[in-house]
C-alpha cells in the first residue's frame, strides 16, 4: 500500500490507543457511532464504487482481510511497506504479486479521512470492506465488530509460516486454521470465498497436470491457459460456473472434481470434510450462515484494541 495510507493509519493508531486505555474497550459494532457516525456508509460507498469498476475486486478485498488476520491478527500489518524496521508481508510468497486491492484501501481511507480525520483504523476498514464486498456480489452479510488498532510492525516470516498455500493437503489446512482458533467447519466455510475471484496459473499448474482427482475435461480446459513451463501469471476463475457472483457453486464444483486449486479439491476427496461440502452444495442458506459466522470469528483474531 502507498505510504500515504500508512501515515494516516499511524495517526489513527494514536487516537485509538488513547480510547482503548481510557475505556478498556472491546470490539463492538457501535465503536464509531459517536466518533465517526459516517464511517460505515463512507466505506460502503467506496467499496461499491470499486467493485462496480472491477468485479474481481470483491474477491480481492475479502482475501486482503483474510491475509491480514492470519498474520499477527487483524491489525492491518499486511498494508505496511518495507522500511528499516519492517519486512513487509507483501513480499511473502503467498502474497507477492497476488494479494491486491491496496489502491482501493487507499481510496477508502482517503474518503474516511475527509469525514473523520485520524479516527478510523485501517484494520477496521479491511474488516468492513470485506463484508461490504461480499454483500455487493450477492453474498452473505454480517455485523462487523470494530475498534481494532493498526500495527506498526509486520512479519514476512510469520506470513510465510501462517498463511495457507494452494498446494496444502487437508491436514495442513486444518492445522493452519486451528492455529488461528478456527474450526474445521470454519475452514470449509471460509474456503467458500473461492466462489468468486481468480487464481494464477502458478497456483494451479500442479493440480491440472499432476492430480488424479480431477475431471479430465476440466483439466484439459485449464491446461490451455496454463502451459507446463510458462504463463505463471495467467488467470483462471476459481469458480467455473459463476465466477463473479457469490453463491454455493464452489462446493458443487468440488463434488464434480472441478476444484481449481489442490487445496480446494482436498475438501472433497474422501476425507473428514466431505459431508460439510455436500451439505453446503445443497443448502446455500447454511453456507451463508456459517460463512458469516466464520468471518466474524476470523475478525476476532488477536486484534489490537
Amino acid at each position: 500500500m502507498g505510504s500515504r495510507v500508512c501515515v494516516s493509519c499511524i495517526a489513527a493508531i494514536m487516537l485509538l490507543m488513547v480510547s482503548a486505555w481510557q475505556t478498556d474497550a472491546q470490539l463492538a459494532s457501535t465503536f464509531y457511532d459517536k466518533s465517526c457516525p459516517a464511517a460505515l456508509s463512507t466505506i460502503r460507498k467506496a467499496v461499491r464504487t470499486a467493485i462496480a469498476k472491477e468485479r474481481r475486486m470483491a474477491a480481492s478485498l475479502i482475501r486482503l482481510h483474510f491475509h491480514d488476520c492470519f498474520v499477527q491478527g487483524c491489525d492491518a500489518s499486511v498494508l505496511l511497506d518495507d522500511a528499516p524496521s519492517i519486512n513487509s508481508e507483501k513480499n511473502a510468497f503467498q502474497n507477492f504479486r497476488s494479494v491486491r486491492g491496496f489502491e482501493v484501501v487507499d481510496s477508502i481511507k482517503a474518503a474516511v479521512e475527509k469525514v473523520c480525520p485520524g479516527v478510523v483504523s485501517c484494520a477496521d476498514i479491511l474488516a468492513v470492506a470485506s463484508r461490504d464486498a461480499s454483500e455487493y456480489v450477492n453474498g452473505p452479510t454480517w455485523t462487523v465488530k470494530l475498534g481494532r488498532r493498526d500495527s506498526i510492525t509486520a512479519s514476512k516470516d510469520l506470513a510465510e509460516a501462517d498463511l495457507p498455500i494452494a498446494f496444502n493437503d487437508l491436514d495442513a489446512q486444518i492445522s493452519s486454521f486451528a492455529k488461528q482458533g478456527l474450526s474445521v467447519r470454519d475452514m470449509v466455510a471460509l474456503s467458500g470465498a473461492h466462489t468468486i475471484g481468480q487464481a494464477q496459473c502458478a497456483t494451479f499448474r500442479g493440480r491440472v497436470y499432476n492430480d488424479t482427482n480431477i475431471d479430465a475435461g476440466f483439466a484439459r480446459m485449464r491446461r490451455r491457459g496454463c502451459p507446463v513451463s510458462d504463463g505463471n501469471g495467467n488467470l483462471a476463475p476459481l469458480d467455473l460456473v459463476t465466477p463473479n457472483s457469490f453463491d454455493n457453486n464452489y462446493y458443487k464444483n468440488l463434488i464434480q472434481k472441478k476444484g481449481l486449486l489442490h487445496s480446494d479439491q482436498v475438501l472433497f476427496n474422501g476425507g473428514s470434510t466431505d459431508d460439510i461440502v455436500t451439505s453446503y452444495s445443497k443448502d446455500k442458506t447454511a453456507f451463508y450462515s456459517d460463512f458469516a459466522s466464520a468471518m466474524v470469528k476470523m475478525g476476532d483474531i488477536s486484534p489490537l484494541c
